[in-house]
């Protein structure tokens, strides 16, 4: 897990503003489906349970369904440690210089990515539906110069404060941008006029 007092290719003063991972309600969706997915076949076993009873009793298919059910309970596993793992690794890092995205894509796929926020055009809130509404959680859009999209954050709690902390840093970093070119320009002015 990563420390926030380490950031990768931290900058001198760099803070953290925003630690971000998607709404509580992913886990909880995660548990739904597997849940789900166990249940469905349960209740067909029990009421067809007469007729799998011989099926079981029979000397090459009873193996066969037993080995089939395996396999169906491992891959139900298999499928909720792959959404959990993407759930807990999926992070989105917002400092007072940059955004950092960190997506995890299966197992063994990872991609890291920052974003300066001088290059940051615009912050986008979407909240759609009721359960969002109600739950307050939704995507937040980061729009840089191009016509494309770079980052996503996807269902995020709070996308209307998250969104309004990403403006007001962009903001803070383009006046502290400014401030420092005026003094190099003023510094650079004092050198050729005292030459």
């Amino acid at each position: 897990m990563m420390d926030l007092h380490h950031l990768p290719n931290a900058r001198p003063n760099e803070k953290v503003y925003l630690f971000l991972r998607r709404h509580w309600t992913a886990p909880f969706e995660i548990i739904f489906f597997t849940v789900l997915l166990y249940l469905v076949p349960l209740f067909g076993i029990w009421y067809f349970w007469s007729k799998i009873e011989i099926w079981l009793a029979n000397l090459y298919l009873g193996p066969i369904i037993v080995l089939a059910a395996s396999v169906y309970t491992l891959a139900i596993w298999i499928y909720a440690f792959l959404e959990f793992t993407d759930y807990y690794l999926d992070v989105w890092i917002v400092s007072n210089e940059r955004i950092i995205n960190i997506e995890q894509k299966g197992l063994f796929t990872r991609t890291a990515s920052e974003l300066h926020l001088s290059a940051v055009e615009d912050a986008t809130s979407e909240v759609k539906g009721i359960i969002h509404t109600f739950l307050d959680y939704g995507n937040v859009h980061i729009q840089t110069a191009g016509e494309r999209t770079r980052f996503i954050f996807k269902n995020v709690p709070h996308p209307e404060r998250v969104k309004e902390t990403i403006i007001r840093l962009i903001n803070e970093s383009k006046a502290r941008h400014q401030q420092e070119e005026a003094k190099m320009i003023a510094e650079a002015e004092k050198k050729v006029v005292g030459v």
